[in-house]
C-alpha cells in the first residue's frame, strides 16, 4: 500500500516523498529511518489534509502557557507536567500525555512534536529544533507566539471588514426576495382586473410576480441550488488558494493581495532567520505556506541566492519586494541583521494593509448601503406606480 507522506529534515526542509507500506506506522517507521520527522501522512491520492484534532490544543495558548512555566525557571518536561495537571479538556490531556511519554522515553522535544503533525505544523516543528540547537526555547515560543498574533491580527481585520458588507448583502437580498416572491405576486393578482393600461415596467415586474406565484416550489428549489453551489464554489476556492488568484486579478485589489502574501512572507522568513534558521532554509520551509505564483518566483529567487547572489537582488528580480522593502533588505544585508529588517518590511506592509482596509470600507459600505436601497426603493416605486396613475384619474 502506497502513502503520501510530509517530511521535514534536520536542515528544516519540507519535502513529500511516496511510500510503500504495509500499513501507516509501517511506512512511517520507514520515513524516520531516513532520518526525516514525518509532518503529515495519508493513503496514496486521499490527499495530505489536517484532521479535526486541531481543535484539541490552541497552539499560541499552549506556547504562551509553555513560555511562561520555562521563563519561571521550570524545565521542559516540568512545564508540561505543570499544564497537565491544570488542564480538565480530556482532548487536550491526551496531547499533552503524548508530549510527556515522548520526552521520558529520551526523544528531543522537535520529535515528540513531529509525532503530533495535525496539531504541530512543520514550520513550529522547525522552530523548536532550531532552538534545541541552541539551548533558547524560550526566545523561540515567544517570536512564534509574536508571529502569530500579527498574522491573527491581519486576518481579523480582513474578516471584520467583511462582516459588515456581508450582512448589508444577506439582509438587503432576503428584503428582495421577499418583496419579489412574495409581495409583487399579491399586487399581480389585485392588478390582473383591473382592466388598465400598466406603465411597461411595472408590468414586467407584476408578470415576474405571476410566474412566481404559479412556480413558487421550482423557485425555491433553484434558489437553493444556487446557494449550494455558491458554498461548495466558495469552499473549493479556500481549499485550493482559488480566492488569493481570483482577488489578484482584480484591478484595484491585485496589488493589495500581493502586498498582503509578501507581508506573511517578510514575517515567518524574518522569525525564522531571528531563530538562527539560513535563509536558504528558511525559504524551503516557507514555500508551502505561499500561494503557486509567489511559490514560483520564491523557487527562482532561491536558486538565484544559492548561486551566489544577495538576497535583495534575487527578490527584486522576480517581484518579491516592493521600493521600501528592497531598501530595508539592502541594509539588512550590509548590517547583518537581515532577520530584523525582514520582520521591520513585514510591519511595513501590515501598516499599509491596515489603512489601505479602512479606507475601502469606508468608501465601500455607503455605496453598497445606497445600492440596496436604489434595488428596493424601486421595486417599491413599481409596485406603487399604477395606484398613482389611479388616483391621478380620480383627481
Amino acid at each position: 500500500m502506497q502513502f503520501d507522506v510530509r517530511t521535514l529534515s534536520a536542515e528544516m526542509v519540507i519535502s513529500q516523498l511516496v511510500i510503500d507500506g504495509r500499513d501507516e506506522a509501517d511506512a512511517r517507521r520507514q520515513v524516520e529511518a531516513r532520518g526525516l520527522f514525518v509532518s503529515a501522512i495519508a493513503p496514496a491520492g486521499k490527499g495530505l489534509r489536517a484532521s479535526g484534532k486541531r481543535s484539541a490544543l490552541s497552539l499560541v495558548l499552549f506556547s504562551q502557557e509553555l513560555l511562561a512555566l520555562l521563563t519561571a525557571g521550570l524545565g521542559i518536561v516540568e512545564g508540561l507536567e505543570a499544564l497537565l495537571e491544570k488542564e480538565a479538556n480530556p482532548a487536550t490531556r491526551s496531547v499533552l500525555e503524548r508530549l510527556l511519554a515522548g520526552l521520558r522515553e529520551g526523544q528531543r522535544f522537535s520529535a515528540v512534536l513531529a509525532e503530533q503533525p495535525d496539531l504541530f505544523p512543520p514550520l513550529y516543528i522547525g522552530i523548536v529544533k532550531a532552538a534545541e540547537g541552541t539551548s533558547d526555547l524560550p526566545r523561540s515560543l515567544s517570536r512564534f507566539i509574536d508571529y502569530q498574533q500579527r498574522i491573527d491580527l491581519v486576518r481579523g481585520k480582513l474578516v471584520s471588514a467583511a462582516i459588515y458588507p456581508c450582512i448589508l448583502l444577506l439582509v438587503g437580498g432576503g428584503v428582495s426576495l421577499f418583496l419579489i416572491g412574495y409581495v409583487v405576486p399579491r399586487f399581480a393578482e389585485v392588478y390582473q382586473g383591473a382592466g388598465r393600461d400598466l406603465p411597461w415596467l411595472s408590468q414586467q415586474m407584476l408578470n415576474w410576480g405571476q410566474f412566481a406565484s404559479g412556480h413558487t416550489s421550482l423557485l425555491l428549489g433553484m434558489i437553493a441550488f444556487v446557494l449550494a453551489a455558491l458554498v461548495l464554489g466558495v469552499r473549493r476556492l479556500l481549499r485550493n488558494g482559488g480566492v488569493l488568484r481570483l482577488l489578484g486579478r482584480l484591478p484595484a485589489i491585485g496589488e493589495r493581495v500581493r502586498i498582503y502574501e509578501l507581508s506573511r512572507l517578510y514575517l515567518t522568513l524574518g522569525m525564522l532567520s531571528e531563530g538562527g534558521i539560513t535563509i536558504i532554509h528558511a525559504i524551503n520551509t516557507v514555500q508551502g505556506m505561499v500561494s503557486a505564483g509567489l511559490r514560483q518566483n520564491l523557487q527562482a529567487a532561491r536558486a538565484d541566492i544559492e548561486s551566489g547572489q544577495p538576497l535583495s537582488t534575487a527578490f527584486e528580480a522576480h517581484q518579491l519586494t516592493t521600493p521600501i522593502s528592497l531598501r530595508m533588505l539592502r541594509v539588512g544585508e550590509r548590517t547583518g541583521d537581515m532577520g530584523p529588517m525582514l520582520t521591520q518590511s513585514a510591519a511595513f506592509y501590515d501598516g499599509e494593509i491596515t489603512r489601505w482596509i479602512e479606507r475601502f470600507t469606508r468608501t465601500f459600505e455607503p455605496l453598497l448601503m445606497a445600492g440596496i436601497g436604489l434595488v428596493v426603493g424601486a421595486i417599491v416605486v413599481l409596485l406603487y406606480m399604477p395606484i398613482f396613475d389611479l388616483a391621478g384619474d380620480m383627481s
